[in-house]
């Protein structure tokens, strides 16, 4: 099936005795245990609920098992520390998202586990290899500045040298990327953000292979981030439109991008669908979809971008991404306020980068809205929406 008729179809759990069209919701944390086939527990990631939502997800990532998280750092933290212990290296990219980032920094080194931060491509990750090393990671589009990773490459090498590949597929969503499919072995994502899709939700998954996620699960379930009934309810709904969203979403982000390439308050747009972007031949080749998300840098003169963002009326500076509104936010305040600014500068965000996830709404009105926080010279941010 194509990914619009998974998105609807795919995981849902039928209940003969009323033959609902959705999956029930089942509110219950206990569970009895004479006569089951295994132990139901929501900590065990194993309710009805739960596994409705992987089995989609499995669906849409092509892949054989999963877990749902009850958010993404929950995620990604369980799978790094599901293959990594005391005396064990990483490779990861240095382009990634600030909380994963200071989870790696904050915690990494306590546990004895070496890391190297390194940059997207895929020879300078495959030469940072050491016999040691036991995980690589990478993120594709990169958070917030849209690099792109070669998947296929970066995925060989860590086949070659019998390294567990993670990537986090949050920005393209497996409606435009399966990574997967092109090798990598886990593949996560912040559920939060485009699965969610609403804005209303917290959580997060990991796909891969049946007997990479037991391993994952036996770690998982020690540190407990599970998802109860009524939010896998809540994504489960939310997924049934993920390729609706997500098409309307790269196609604003599309138009958005050429529209701030003609501002002189612009100074630079990061966008893998810009045939200007250095790696749009490699995401081009390995996307179906340029995804929703895009920043930009404003001119030494716009640094203070705080007027700026005052003076929008319908693009909202928020925390986040992924949802149907269109949401701003300075990557330095928000997403990577907890990376130094020596490291940011390294990571190249600079303290003029703002980050846009493209809604739903109509591109005109956006773009209007933009227009006036250019243009306007008043302060304060409108109340008519």
């Amino acid at each position: 099936m194509k990914k619009d008729t998974l998105c609807v179809h795919g995981g849902t759990a039928v209940d003969p005795s009323t033959r609902g069209i959705n999956t029930p919701i089942y509110t219950s944390s206990s569970f009895a245990y004479l006569d089951g086939a295994e132990t139901i527990y929501p900590r065990y990631f194993n309710t009805p609920n739960q596994t409705a939502v992987v089995r989609k997800l499995c669906a849409l990532e092509r892949a054989e098992d999963g877990l749902v998280f009850s958010s993404g750092m929950a995620a990604i933290s369980s799978v790094l520390l599901s293959f990594l212990s005391r005396g064990d290296h990483a490779v990861l990219q240095r382009d990634i998202y600030g909380g994963t980032h200071h989870f790696i920094t904050a915690q990494f080194e306590r546990f004895g586990i070496q890391f190297t931060f390194v940059s997207n491509r895929s020879r300078d990750i495959a030469a940072a290899f050491r016999d040691n090393t036991r995980l690589v990671y990478i993120e594709t589009p990169s958070n917030p500045l849209l690099a792109i990773t070669d998947i296929k490459a970066v995925a060989a090498a860590a086949r070659d040298s019998r390294v567990t590949s993670v990537i986090d597929n949050t920005f393209a969503t497996p409606v435009h990327q399966n990574p997967l499919a092109l090798g990598i072995d886990v593949v996560i994502h912040s559920g939060t953000k485009y699965l969610g899709g609403h804005s209303d939700l917290c959580c997060g998954a990991a796909l891969a292979s049946r007997a990479l996620i037991r391993r994952i699960r036996s770690s998982a379930v020690d540190f407990g981030g599970s998802l109860n009934a009524l939010t896998c309810s809540m994504l489960e709904r939310s997924l049934k439109t993920l390729a609706l969203r997500v098409a309307k979403q790269t196609q604003n982000a599309g138009r958005l991008a050429q529209y701030l390439q003609t501002r002189p308050e612009v100074s630079a747009v990061y966008y893998p669908g810009l045939e200007s972007h250095p790696d749009h031949a490699v995401a081009a080749a390995q996307m179906s979809g340029f995804g929703g998300m895009l920043s930009f840098e404003l001119n030494e003169d716009r640094a203070q971008l705080e007027p700026f963002l005052r003076r929008l009326r319908l693009i909202t500076p928020a925390l986040s991404l992924g949802g149907v509104e269109t949401i701003v936010c300075a990557p330095k305040d928000t997403s990577h306020a907890k990376v130094s600014s020596a490291e940011r500068g390294r990571m190249g965000i600079s303290d003029s980068l703002l980050r846009l996830s493209a809604g739903i709404e109509d591109p005109e009105d956006l773009i209007a809205d933009m227009e006036e926080a250019f243009s306007f010279e008043g302060t304060g941010r409108g109340t008519d929406q």
